[in-house]
């Protein structure tokens, strides 16, 4: 189901703004993104579990019903504060603009803290595009847009209310796993050995302790890091048991 809900008074050019719902969607949170972006032309509501497909499809699905002139998405968790919102508004009011597409720094609060390493920020995000400039997206869980022209970046953030439950957390890997080690399936990838567990358990040590330094968010960041760490080992781990189901077809 996409609901779309126009504005009697609208800012020129027009902006449209599309918000994914998922099943188990926190309420309080999407009022509160909905709140948020209630001086747009037009908000779509595009319902994931009404829809089959990917993000990317369901993206995709929002682009096509919009009718402005630009296109905003926003995640259901997410919140659009005055200073983003008056920044977006003069830049498409600028006729001079030049750029097709627009990356929105993101900040992310996780177990009720706002992250300031742990590769968490400024986390660039590609939501904000000229209607015209933005021709699809493509991808199954890391969906990428498809834009001609120059890419920006803003300067004021889209808060992102990050918070979950470790237990929370872990059922989320235990869904968005079994797609990672279906598609590294579909690449042919290696079949796993101690060897490629090892490479992968330390390459997102590196990661997220060396080159994000998610020591220096406390202790929340260094729980978040070792949770980085186990999600990455349990994609390769589904990896593994598919590809010992193929060996024993």
């Amino acid at each position: 189901m996409v609901k779309n809900s126009t504005k009697n008074k609208v800012i020129k050019p027009l902006l449209s703004i599309v918000i994914l719902i998922g099943k188990d969607v926190d309420q309080v949170l999407l009022k509160k993104c909905i709140k948020s972006v209630d001086w747009a032309f037009e908000i779509i509501q595009v319902s994931t579990t009404d829809i089959k497909g990917s993000f990317s499809d369901w993206r995709n699905e929002g682009l096509k019903r919009a009718k402005g002139d630009w296109i905003l998405y926003v995640d259901s968790d997410e919140e659009v504060l005055p200073d983003l919102r008056s920044e977006i508004n003069q830049l498409i009011s600028d006729s001079l603009n030049q750029y097709g597409a627009f990356a929105i720094p993101r900040k992310n609060i996780i177990f009720n803290k706002e992250f300031k390493y742990s590769g968490q920020y400024p986390d660039y995000q590609k939501r904000l595009f000229k209607i015209e400039a933005l021709k699809k997206w493509t991808g199954n869980i890391h969906e990428e847009p498809d834009f001609v022209g120059k890419l920006g970046h803003l300067k004021n953030p889209i808060i992102h209310h990050k918070d979950m439950s470790i237990a929370q957390m872990i059922d989320k890997t235990n869904k968005w796993s079994e797609i990672e080690a279906d598609l590294m399936i579909s690449a042919n990838h290696p079949k796993m050995n101690i060897l490629r567990f090892i490479s992968a358990g330390s390459r997102e040590f590196v990661l997220r302790f060396i080159k994000q330094k998610a020591f220096l968010d406390g202790k929340e960041g260094i729980i978040y890091g070792i949770y980085q760490i186990y999600s990455r080992l349990i994609s390769y781990s589904k990896l593994w048991e598919k590809q010992q189901s193929t060996i024993h077809i």
